[in-house]
């Protein structure tokens, strides 16, 4: 539609590895963590999360680098609970910079599609 802003901003996040106040009895070591940039998961070298965890963590992470309320619990509460109720790993979802999408650059549907933003001139 003619005016209507196309950008959209999403959060980089920091998830990293925390232990609560019981041990951890799945394979969580304090301190490992990736990020999250646009769509894609970044790990450096010898980083490592469970599986499962992951398979936690993965439905929460799309609204955590969305703008949300300032009361709202997914813009206050930043730790995740290992989905082992038995283990006390945690991972704390930090919001860190913003990055600008455009709905061209991230669309499926083919009238509005542009260059991918992973094959932008201005990527690091």
């Amino acid at each position: 539609m003619p005016g209507e802003d196309k950008d959209f901003w999403l959060y980089d996040l920091k998830v990293e590895t925390v232990i609560g106040d019981r041990p951890a009895v799945c394979r969580h070591i304090e301190g490992e963590s990736f990020r999250v940039e646009g769509e894609t998961l970044v790990f450096e070298a010898g980083q490592r999360v469970s599986m499962y965890a992951l398979a936690a963590l993965l439905p929460l992470l799309p609204a955590k680098q969305r703008d949300t309320a300032t009361n709202d619990w997914m813009s206050t509460d930043a730790e995740i609970a290992c989905p082992d109720p038995h283990c006390g790993g945690r991972f704390r979802v930090t919001r860190q910079g913003k990055r600008r999408f455009s709905h061209a650059e991230t669309t499926g549907l083919p009238e509005a599609r542009s260059v991918p933003y992973w094959q932008r001139d201005d990527q690091e």
